[in-house]
């Protein structure tokens, strides 16, 4: 009987030193991407979908994936109308460039805009299992067209420079 009931007391004792799980819910916003819109340059209320898009980051390889489960180039590739990108945690600074239609031959030549985004950083705590967010003030963005005569992007605009959630318009872009 004292076995028992010191084995009770024992596991009783154990129980009351565990604590909870140390798990970052899936719902927790986490660092937010830049969200990026693009409209019709005709008219400025309709959204527009862009013809095979690939956004690749300053000195990288291979672009943004959009698609999870393409394979190949088809990963890097999207026709949508609003694009989520990150910005970089390390710098005050981000430079994507934009290829219109990359499946063409001629894309990379006359149908890419580079964008470079300016902005200040803040970290915050969210918890103990999620660690730290970084949020970010866009400040402006410096636009590098290498066809100067044609840019694909005809305007762009900063929405929203507060960039704390990904389920707001922050750049508009017209085309």
């Amino acid at each position: 009987m004292k076995k028992i009931i010191s084995f009770l007391l024992l596991f009783a004792f154990g129980l009351s030193g565990c604590e909870k799980d140390d798990i970052c819910d899936a719902d927790t916003p986490t660092t937010p991407r830049l969200v990026i819109s693009f409209y019709d340059i005709t008219n400025a209320s309709i959204k527009k979908n862009v013809k095979n898009l690939k956004v690749i980051g300053k000195n990288q390889d291979r672009g943004i994936v959009f698609n999870k489960t393409g394979i190949g180039d088809a990963m890097y590739i999207t026709s949508a109308n609003t694009i989520s990108i990150p910005l970089r945690t390390d710098a005050d600074t981000t430079t994507y460039t934009f290829i219109y239609d990359s499946g063409n031959p001629n894309s990379p030549e006359f149908n890419t805009d580079v964008l470079e985004f300016k902005y200040t950083r803040q970290n915050i705590y969210v918890s103990r299992a999620c660690g730290v967010k970084t949020i970010f003030n866009l400040e402006a963005f410096i636009r590098i067209i290498p066809d100067a005569d044609n840019p694909w992007m005809k305007q762009i605009n900063i929405k929203k420079t507060n960039i704390e959630y990904e389920n707001e318009t922050h750049v508009e872009v017209f085309f």
